[in-house]
């Protein structure tokens, strides 16, 4: 498998672990406020394979406690299990960051024990996802089918929505409570601009905006958290 990028040390993509960060190109959705579009595009050439990513693991026992995979969409990738079983054989805690859209990728990685947490993303609002994904029309029931596997709780997760000023308003989180309502957390992220981010004219909420947002999600899961906001 051919790594996209890795991230040595980090302590925020892995709650409670000190983890380095491996990403994964490709990704079926185009979400015009993704950080990381260089690995959708394929502008992004690999920087290694799957051998040296064992490698340095190996020189890192001791140091590193977990190995988190995000991208672009790991579970695109056929080798994604193997990737996670190697880690888990080698003493690493694994966590999979994915946009939902593959759940019979999620399922063999849950019935096979290979994740132990997952961070799911949730778009929004079953109306706007498309236009959130940078999509014309999209079948949600893989994201539904994925929330409803994560809500088994055979690992532990989060779901998460980047929140952006021109996509979300007050009722998506209403509609997007519905969607997951009974999960063990959520987290509300605000929206930061990068030189990566493909499309221009995108603003974070403010902060009432961001407490409003998750006080209404609260009325589904209890659990609902900001991320990003002081």
């Amino acid at each position: 498998m051919q790594i996209h990028g890795l991230q040595k040390m980090t302590l925020l993509d892995y709650p409670g672990h000190v983890a380095c960060t491996v990403f994964l190109g490709g990704c079926d959705f185009r979400c015009p406020f993704c950080h990381n579009y260089e690995l959708i595009d394929g502008s992004a050439d690999p920087i290694m394979g799957d051998g040296d990513l064992f490698a340095f693991l190996e020189k890192r026992r001791g140091l590193l406690d977990a190995v988190a995979v995000t991208g672009g969409e790991p579970c695109l990738h056929p080798g994604l299990p193997e990737l996670l079983r190697r880690c888990r054989e080698m003493g690493f805690g694994t966590k999979l960051d994915t946009n939902g859209y593959h759940p019979e990728m999620l399922r063999k990685l849950l019935e096979e024990n290979l994740v132990d947490y997952v961070a799911m993303d949730v778009k929004n609002s079953p109306e706007k996802y498309a236009l959130t994904c940078g999509l014309e029309k999209i079948d949600l029931s893989p994201v539904c089918t994925s929330i409803e596997l994560l809500k088994e709780g055979r690992c532990d997760y989060e779901f998460r929505t980047t929140v952006v000023n021109e996509l979300h308003e007050a009722e998506d989180f209403d509609k997007i409570g519905i969607m997951i309502a009974g999960a063990k957390r959520y987290f509300l992220q605000v929206f930061t601009d990068r030189e990566s981010v493909p499309f221009e004219g995108l603003s974070a909420p403010s902060r009432q905006d961001m407490l409003r947002y998750a006080e209404i999600a609260q009325k589904y899961v209890p659990d609902t958290q900001l991320r990003g906001i002081d």
